[in-house]
């Protein structure tokens, strides 16, 4: 068992409001989407408040949903995201969500057991829009081994 878990954070700004007819297929498929990751090898935790969900919790404004997850490895976040029935989610994501230019998500090592908090990921989001890929904070594309 490892020392370290994976902790990632991604963050979308909603094309309209989620309760909109826009909306409807997204919100129709979330529970179906939060249950796989959950049931995929390697999950550890996710973000969602009291009543399991996740859309409620908006600390980067009104218009912006946050997914947060903590994860064994990278391996095992990517096999979720671009390896399982995520996929027809992330084939659609511009039907609901806006283009960004800036970085939306950012993967980054924390102690196992420890549970990241919005302001921790946000924090590493700032970092990795700052400096780039690091240690610290980084990308799929550019990922970190975890701490010796």
């Amino acid at each position: 068992m490892s020392a370290y878990h994976l902790a990632q954070l991604n963050i979308a700004w909603m094309k309209a409001p989620l309760e909109s007819p826009g909306m409807a297929d997204f919100v129709a498929n979330l529970q179906r989407v939060n249950a796989l990751a959950e049931a995929s090898p390697g999950y550890v935790w996710r973000l969602q408040d009291e009543a399991g969900d996740a859309t409620a919790i908006r600390p980067f404004g009104d218009e912006v949903l946050v997914n947060m997850s903590v994860w064994q490895d990278v391996q095992s976040l990517s096999d979720y995201v671009y390896k399982s029935a995520h996929t027809e989610m992330l084939k659609r994501r511009r039907e609901w969500f806006e283009r960004v230019e800036q970085a939306h998500q950012v993967l980054w090592w924390v102690p196992a057991g420890h549970r990241p908090d919005v302001v921790e990921a946000a924090e590493r989001l700032a970092h990795l829009r700052e400096h780039g890929a690091t240690q610290q904070a980084f990308t799929f594309r550019h990922a970190f081994a975890a701490p010796a």
